[in-house]
């Protein structure tokens, strides 16, 4: 749950009640009705209104402004490693952390002893 008087926006309209998708609004309230789906009272002040809102349709605006810095961030370093040709640099910024996971899968994958292999095989067989 997000806090009162917590500086959210409109992400989504997933009940199509003509939100003002995108704008700025402020949680005034819980929605503590057990039969409604609804679990924030908004007031966005650019319209002057307050709407309830279900917790799938809003979010901090800290939260957004760091996944938009993430997302410049990881463009900008895209276009440098484009720009100065540095393939090492791209490819580690594109396949992320794959590569880390991949080296790890490879580290676990140790050669079984005959009877680890058979337990395993009728552990499975037992599932």
């Amino acid at each position: 749950m997000l806090q009162l008087g917590s500086k959210v926006i409109i992400i989504a309209d997933q009940y199509e009640q003509n939100l003002p998708v995108g704008e700025h609004g402020y949680i005034i309230a819980y929605d503590r009705n057990a039969d409604n789906v609804f679990d924030y009272v908004v007031r966005v002040p650019k319209s002057n209104r307050n709407f309830l809102l279900p917790d799938e349709d809003v979010e901090l605006e800290e939260v957004l402004f760091q996944l938009e810095a993430e997302r410049i961030e990881r463009e900008s370093l895209i276009d440098y490693a484009l720009a100065t040709h540095n393939e090492d640099l791209f490819y580690r910024i594109m396949k992320g952390d794959q590569e880390q996971v991949d080296e790890d899968e490879g580290a676990s994958k140790e050669p079984l002893s005959r009877e680890d292999f058979i337990r395993q095989v009728n552990l499975k067989a037992w599932i």
